[in-house]
């Protein structure tokens, strides 16, 4: 497959190709010179195009989205600010730039576009890989003076999970563990557990060699805050700290749903690792109800089954309107909402006070909404139900630690979702902004996906501008379908729509050369970025 990327009349052949079966983005050796434009010309009628199977091609042209409405940065707070995700592998295991020299063309483009800053996810299983306390910054550090080099801020995403489908998993030295003692480990209801992320159960127990996890989430913050203090409040200007299962607060009530199921099942709840079992137990007991203290419903369904295979989740009839069904998604979502509770805290404490703010995120589990009983929510650990509201407890849970909240799917709208998924992420969306209202917590928010697709820009663009203006917008996330030409161009617009503050005209002719010398650089290093 061949890109061209092109500024007026001359093009440059990129190329993508199939390596073991996974397409990855390269910039290959070429004796002309990369560049987004023509030389001599300005940038008020030319933008970005990727082509594919074509070397030459005309410009791509925007008469009411011109390029000299991109700036560097935002400089109102009422200026949109975007940022980007970098991709998931930007740090290999052996802490070194995976496709560095591609990323740095990239964060030159961002930089070009108008966009404020970068997002890098910081894995635990990198940074602590080998023993406890024992901490790997350099490609992390190097990345970050990358995106200081390139004009940008940097968000930074601590990830506490693994993530088996990219290979990344937790340290070494916390699966050992794991292997003689799984119970740190969320189960299901049939004992199989994800081994992605701890139990929440653990948080406060000495599991970890001696260590409580909490403990060693506070060292890693510790360790993190100094060995980055050079760029913390000036390049380093927000931190999200990971809640639980891809970051997100939530229980990994999906964890064993197929790829294949086309609409998303019940979940299932994960409160049966031992420690789990222990503490329902001990609620169960100090509640007056010790026979309701050996384990979840057991008339709830399984992971892809619909809500009226079994009794729980029924419409009419449920056991979740019972008086055992509120004691149990009580418990339940208590242990949730005292989970993020403890990690916010800790966010707060060692990076609060200071010029960095602190994140969040909670998911947008939609699929479902139009049930009475919510079982998607419920499973994961939201009680929220059509006569229960259960995001305005988490709203005060992010208030009370001074925490901003990230809300995925902005990119999400009701009439393209499957009628028989009963889904409604607008519904949910807008209910989570009004708890998040409600108490005062700002929102920032981001994409579900990468797609080309108009109608996931027009919602994203009028999530962001619309009556409830986020604090800030992160799209998910750099690699090859980001920079692809079905995707890029699209991305290009969307940028150019939330109107940023102008560029200086005399501000455009070096930053281009630099782009353009940073573009060739990498055509010459053959450079590969794998899709993240």
């Amino acid at each position: 497959m061949e890109v061209s990327v092109i500024g007026s009349s001359q093009a440059t052949v990129c190329t993508s190709e199939l390596v073991h079966g996974e397409q990855r983005f390269c910039v290959p050796r070429r004796r002309s010179s990369v560049s987004f434009f023509h030389p001599g010309t300005r940038w008020s009628n030319s933008g970005l195009r990727f082509t594919l199977n074509a070397i030459q091609a005309e410009p791509f042209r925007s008469d009411n989205l011109s390029i000299r409405g991109c700036a560097s940065r935002s400089k109102s707070l009422d200026d949109v600010r975007l940022f980007v995700g970098l991709p998931f592998d930007a740090v290999s295991e052996c802490n070194t730039i995976n496709h560095a020299k591609a990323i740095s063309a990239g964060l030159k483009a961002l930089k070009l576009l108008g966009v404020e800053g970068v997002e890098m996810p910081v894995w635990w299983g990198i940074a602590e890989k080998e023993a406890m306390g024992k901490y790997k910054w350099e490609g992390y550090l190097t990345l970050a003076e990358m995106v200081q080099d390139a004009g940008l801020k940097l968000h930074v995403s601590l990830c506490f999970h693994a993530n088996e489908e990219l290979k990344i998993p937790l340290p070494e030295w916390v699966s050992r563990i794991g292997e003689s003692d799984p119970g740190i480990f969320f189960a299901d209801r049939s004992g199989h557990h994800f081994r992605e992320c701890l139990s929440l159960a653990v948080d406060d127990l000495p599991v970890l060699d001696g260590k409580t996890p909490v403990q060693v989430y506070q060292q890693f913050c510790k360790s993190f805050k100094s060995s980055f203090s050079g760029f913390m409040g000036s390049t380093i200007i927000g931190i999200k700290m990971g809640l639980g299962p891809n970051g997100e607060l939530r229980f990994p009530s999906h964890s064993r749903v197929g790829k294949s199921c086309k609409i998303l099942g019940v979940g299932e709840f994960q409160c049966y690792d031992k420690n789990m079992l222990n503490f329902l137990k001990q609620h169960a007991e100090a509640t007056g109800n010790p026979l309701w203290g050996f384990g979840g419903p057991h008339d709830a369904p399984s992971y892809d089954q619909m809500p009226n295979s079994n009794s729980f989740f029924k419409d009419h009839g449920g056991s979740w309107e019972s008086p055992y069904g509120n004691f149990f998604l009580s418990w339940y979502s208590s242990q949730l909402l005292s989970h993020g509770n403890r990690l916010l805290s800790l966010a707060s404490d060692e990076f609060g006070g200071s010029t960095v703010t602190t994140y969040g995120e909670v998911p947008l589990i939609h699929s479902l909404f139009k049930t009475r009983s919510h079982p998607c929510e419920l499973t994961a650990g939201f009680y929220n139900t059509d006569n229960r509201d259960g995001y305005e407890a988490v709203a005060e849970m992010f208030a009370r630690n001074s925490c901003k909240m990230i809300l995925p799917g902005m990119n999400l709208s009701d009439e393209h979702q499957p009628q028989e998924s009963l889904s409604s992420p607008e519904l949910l969306l807008a209910q989570i902004r009004t708890a998040c209202r409600k108490y005062g917590v700002v929102v920032s928010g981001q994409n579900s996906l990468v797609s080309k697709a108009s109608h996931h820009f027009e919602k994203m663009r009028k999530n962001v501008l619309g009556e409830n203006v986020v604090d800030s917008f992160t799209y998910q996330r750099m690699g090859a379908e980001f920079f692809s030409p079905e995707h890029f161009p699209a991305f290009t617009e969307f940028v150019r729509s939330l109107n940023l503050p102008e560029k200086h005209a005399d501000d455009l002719p070096e930053e281009e050369e630099e782009v353009a010398e940073s573009l060739q650089r990498s055509s010459e290093s053959s450079i590969q970025m794998q899709a993240a």
